[in-house]
């Protein structure tokens, strides 16, 4: 797994770290060389914690803490995992046994939710969970033919009806079968939003409130999948979900595809919120569960730290 992850940030690594590592292999350290680092930072798409991190190295470097370019490596790495603070726990782990554990996800259309749902799927399954799908993207055939093309495939029961049959309906039958079923994970699609549509939010807000009548307490997660190639305007989506929902935590895809892998450090920082999972390829296995150590490690290409 971490080999995938390291693959995965291939791109961010070559453009981040290398860069670093081409204008501090000079030896020295000097107000033009933390112009050129900073640069970089902002490169990798890393936002408002880019200016805490340059901010940091700058008031090292006058301090005398940072002498030598070999001394910024470990100091940028190191600042990156204190970012993102330990690994957040699931809300599943703390599920009680017997229990069926909603999960709704959401997410603007073409960010990688789909695929994502069959990710996640596919994860809780692998830790012995038995799994449902609700189709609730029923805007879209295309959608439904998706997530069902991912349910036959990973053997997952999915809980479907027709091309513009009422969401909430789905969401309904799918609790309500979840329950009976003996079900550990029910994960619930729903259409890809626009995240200025404010119709379209109320729907999500009912799609949750007629789960709650078959699952009280439900959805007990709802995560926002985010594309990583989009960077700060993921910020942006962001927000918009927050004021419509109770978003828990966080899904970023696509890192595979980017130079930009900072942006997850940067979603972090400014919404506050955790970020669980990162898509870093295309298969269904390619979904990590995110863990600064591990993150500031594949970006850093090192692997000596990683897990045997």
């Amino acid at each position: 797994m971490f080999k995938k992850l390291i693959g995965g940030l291939k791109k961010t690594r070559d453009s981040l770290v290398g860069g670093m590592r081409k204008l501090l292999g000079r030896g020295t350290l000097d107000d033009a060389t933390l112009d050129e680092i900073e640069e970089l930072l902002y490169t990798a798409d890393l936002g408002p914690a880019a200016s805490d991190l340059i901010g940091g190295i700058r008031a090292g470097y006058k301090s005398g803490e940072l002498k030598t370019g070999a001394d910024i490596e470990p100091f940028v790495r190191a600042r990156i995992v204190e970012m993102m603070g330990p690994t957040a726990p699931l809300p599943i782990e703390s599920r009680k046994p017997g229990e069926v554990h909603v999960v709704l996800v959401v997410g603007v259309n073409g960010s990688g939710k789909t695929t994502s749902i069959a990710k996640l799927a596919r994860l809780y399954q692998r830790s012995g969970k038995k799994v449902m799908l609700a189709a609730c993207d029923t805007f879209r055939a295309a959608a439904v033919e998706q997530l069902s093309i991912w349910a036959d495939r990973l053997g997952v029961t999915i809980v479907k009806r027709a091309e513009g049959s009422d969401p909430s309906g789905v969401a309904f039958e799918a609790a309500e079968r979840a329950a009976a079923e003996d079900i550990d994970v029910l994960i619930v699609d729903t259409a890809g939003r626009l995240h200025t549509a404010r119709n379209l939010m109320a729907e999500l807000e009912k799609i949750g409130r007629v789960i709650d009548k078959n699952i009280p307490g439900s959805p007990h997660e709802v995560l926002l999948v985010l594309d990583g190639t989009t960077g700060q305007n993921a910020i942006a989506q962001a927000r918009e979900f927050k004021q419509s929902v109770s978003v828990t935590g966080l899904i970023v895809t696509k890192l595979d595809g980017t130079a930009k892998g900072g942006a997850v450090v940067s979603i972090h920082k400014q919404l506050d919120l955790p970020v669980h999972f990162i898509g870093v390829g295309e298969s269904a296995e390619d979904l990590e569960r995110f863990a600064a150590e591990d993150f500031a490690a594949a970006l850093f290409d090192d692997v000596a730290s990683a897990a045997p």
